[in-house]
């Protein structure tokens, strides 16, 4: 037998979450409904790098039924009244970008760990602002007749593929009682289990081999060849993020066409794959690279991907678009292409990734022009080549020859930006 009882408000974002603090509200389910609030010392652990430990206090709401008979699956709801601190001045979370997940006890005439967890659900939250969380809901079959208590205890809260894990700091008080009537077994209650199951930890992507180079850099050899495919090579990136210092490996590969005296160059990703652990709003992501010359030339070329155009839902992948620009040369003779800084601006915040070693993608021969990039550098788009532009975690949109699903710049790394975690791992593409 199953009753359920909705409370006030159940199902709305709730009221607050965030590095440290937060409660729990139980929906209830047979008999009259009772809401009790409670607070209680909270101590919350962020994702290594993101932020301190806090130490806050957490208040909660509990709704749950008065009375029940047993047999009967109950419904409890936790809602969060007061997070013990405030969104972290890192990042903007956007929209349906965070969930909640808990735990109950249940004490007294029958013993459980009742499971609870949230929709992602949230309004956009400001760097600094108030971190609201939506309701958490569980259910816990009743066996013994007697008095059954529910007490809050530890929980998470999920953004971005990150937990902040939270746990009491000290005795919390008992949020609702259940009157559990009805015969019985003549024997001692055993602990029940929920109905529901446990929130599952997010699920980490497996390694698999990177896609391999690609033959050697092409040149211009004034036989007519105006398009020219550099070769696949593996860039070990250095990188400052808004959160700290981290290392990756990127495969990049540099393509020219001719035109005129200059040349197009397209910059591709490749290896790299993962699906979004979060809703991502549109035009969010945009990244970029400053290109190296060598040989003849010197200076460098700046390229740019267009912004994510669609907003990209949790569970989507991410793709990684071409950085186009355009290399007017400064110098005639060989010369080399590098891939050179990468930088991506993304929700708000800047990552900067600078190779650790220089590796040449492509070669041409190339005849100065006046205004070339010799000693300084070439522009596109109306973007100076040379900046050292902003960036740090890539970003979707089409790429006419297969883009890299990734939500990252890089393959087999994790990159921090702001309270998130993104991991990107490498991948054979799919031809």
């Amino acid at each position: 037998m199953r009753r359920r009882v909705t409370p006030a408000g159940a199902g709305a974002a709730a009221a607050a979450l965030v590095l440290g603090g937060a409660g729990l509200l139980l929906g209830a389910a047979a008999g009259t409904a009772q809401a009790a609030e409670v607070s209680f010392a909270t101590h919350c652990v962020p994702p290594a790098g993101v932020a301190d430990p806090v130490d806050g206090t957490t208040k909660v709401e509990i709704t749950a039924p008065a009375t029940a008979k047993v047999g009967d699956t109950v419904d409890i709801t936790w809602k969060f009244v007061q997070a013990a601190s405030k969104n972290p001045d890192i990042i903007d979370l956007p929209a349906n970008s965070v969930q909640p997940s808990g735990t109950l006890k249940a004490a007294g005439a029958q013993t459980a760990d009742i499971a609870l967890q949230g929709p992602r659900e949230n309004p956009a939250i400001p760097k600094g602002g108030d971190m609201v969380l939506s309701d958490m809901t569980g259910t816990l079959k009743l066996t013994s007749p007697g008095e059954v208590t529910l007490t809050p205890d530890a929980y998470k809260v999920n953004a971005f593929g990150t937990d902040t894990v939270c746990a009491p700091s000290a005795t919390v008080p008992k949020a609702a009682t259940i009157e559990v009537t009805g015969a019985g077994s003549s024997g001692s209650p055993t602990p029940t289990d929920t109905g529901s199951t446990s929130p599952s930890a997010p699920a980490s992507p497996s390694d698999s081999p990177s896609a391999s180079p690609s033959s050697s850099p092409s040149s211009s050899d004034g036989s007519g060849q105006t398009d020219f495919t550099g070769k696949e090579v593996q860039v070990p990136y250095a990188c400052k993020t808004p959160i700290g210092d981290k290392n990756a490996t990127s495969p990049v590969r540099i393509d020219a066409k001719k035109n005129g005296g200059s040349f197009d160059l397209t910059v591709k990703f490749d290896g790299s794959v993962m699906d979004s652990p979060a809703d991502i709003p549109a035009d969010s992501v945009k990244p970029s690279m400053e290109v190296v010359l060598g040989g003849a030339d010197k200076g460098t070329v700046h390229v740019e991907g267009p912004t994510n155009s669609a907003a990209i839902k949790s569970g989507d992948p991410i793709e990684i678009p071409d950085l186009t620009g355009t290399y007017k040369p400064g110098a005639s003779g060989t010369s080399t292409l590098s891939p050179g800084v990468l930088t991506v601006d993304a929700l708000g915040t800047t990552t900067t990734c600078t190779p650790t070693r220089s590796e040449v993608s492509l070669t041409l021969d190339t005849t100065e022009q006046a205004g070339g990039a010799s000693g300084g550098s070439s522009t596109s788009g109306g973007s100076p080549g040379g900046s050292s532009g902003s960036g740090g975690l890539a970003e979707t949109g089409d790429t006419s020859n297969g883009a890299v699903k990734a939500l990252g710049l890089v393959a087999g790394t994790a990159i921090l930006l702001g309270g998130a975690v993104f991991t990107f791992m490498p991948r054979k593409r799919t031809r």
